[in-house]
């Protein structure tokens, strides 16, 4: 199994990412995460085809008060790339998550999770409940097979399945309704210089579980019950341009008991990737959210 790292210089002056590196080794795998700030813990979670960049706006406005932890899946970002798309499964991905929190003994967690990051972040807390405090769920879902995906998402895997090359900078577009800079493109073009860098991103939209049979069912199914039960703090914040997602939010509201003590919030004019979008905002709503739930010591 042939593992890649794109190479540090790729990295190097992306605009409003002044952050430095960090590394953990899980499952003979090098994990790169982001960590700012001090106190409880915002553990923030990425999707397809994003990385930690993703999550840039946010700690500007949560850093100074909580500690923000967002690392890169495998495949993504500065973390470590498998050559082929065979070594890249559902279970690959969720033993690296469930091993991150437990190699860097997380708790007291407020999970923020998007995209993939739903699945693998609510599957993780599904199987470690103790660990999380709260829970802020975006643009996401928690599929069991039990009926047809979006026509928006089949279209996606297709793309994705027959798309030459896998141009991550022209998805990231496609998923944001407001302009997406160039530099911000340059910055989620950056992991991949060319196209053996890029199995884990085009690999990811097949891994999802949608039918009975599929790999990751079991988990998806297990977080379901344990949310279904949930009565710690729970936010759900979607947006209004998600083709994907749209309508998400109202499957979460009913599953989460605790969902209802929270205001119903839109964020508008936000795609898929409503951190890009609009992050600043998104962070602000975090805030004003944990600041409401304050934890009892």
């Amino acid at each position: 199994m042939q593992v890649l790292r794109t190479p540090d210089n790729y990295f190097e002056n992306l605009t409003d990412f002044p952050y430095k590196p960090n590394y953990i080794e899980i499952n003979d795998l090098r994990m790169h995460y982001l960590d700012e700030g001090e106190g409880e813990v915002i553990l923030c979670l990425h999707g397809e085809p994003s990385w930690s960049y993703l999550y840039r706006k946010f700690i500007p406005i949560l850093a100074p008060n909580y500690r923000v932890i967002a690392p890169d899946l495998i495949g993504f970002g500065r973390s470590d790339k498998l050559m082929q798309t065979k070594h890249y499964s559902f279970q690959l991905h969720f033993d690296q998550i469930c091993g991150f929190i437990e190699k860097m003994d997380l708790t007291g967690v407020t999970l923020v999770v998007q995209d993939w990051g739903g699945l693998l972040g609510l599957g993780a807390l599904g199987e470690m409940p103790e660990r999380f405090a709260r829970v802020v769920i975006m643009n996401t879902y928690l599929p069991i097979g039990d009926r047809p995906m979006p026509k928006a998402f089949m279209a996606w895997k297709n793309f994705a399945k027959r798309m030459p090359g896998f141009p991550v900078g022209t998805v990231m577009k496609m998923g944001t309704y407001q302009k997406l800079t160039s530099e911000a493109k340059k910055a989620y073009q950056a992991p991949f210089p060319a196209n053996k860098y890029k199995a884990g991103a085009k690999i990811f939209p097949e891994l999802v579980p949608t039918k009975a049979t599929d790999e990751g069912i079991s988990e998806m199914k297990k977080a379901r019950e344990v949310l279904g039960k949930w009565q710690r703090p729970a936010l759900i914040l979607f947006s209004d341009k998600d083709p994907i997602m749209s309508g998400g939010d109202k499957f979460f509201r009913k599953l989460i008991p605790s969902a209802s003590e929270q205001p119903e919030i839109i964020i508008k004019d936000a795609g898929h990737f409503l951190q890009e979008d609009k992050g600043e905002e998104v962070a602000t709503e975090i805030k004003a959210f944990m600041e409401r739930t304050q934890l009892i010591a």
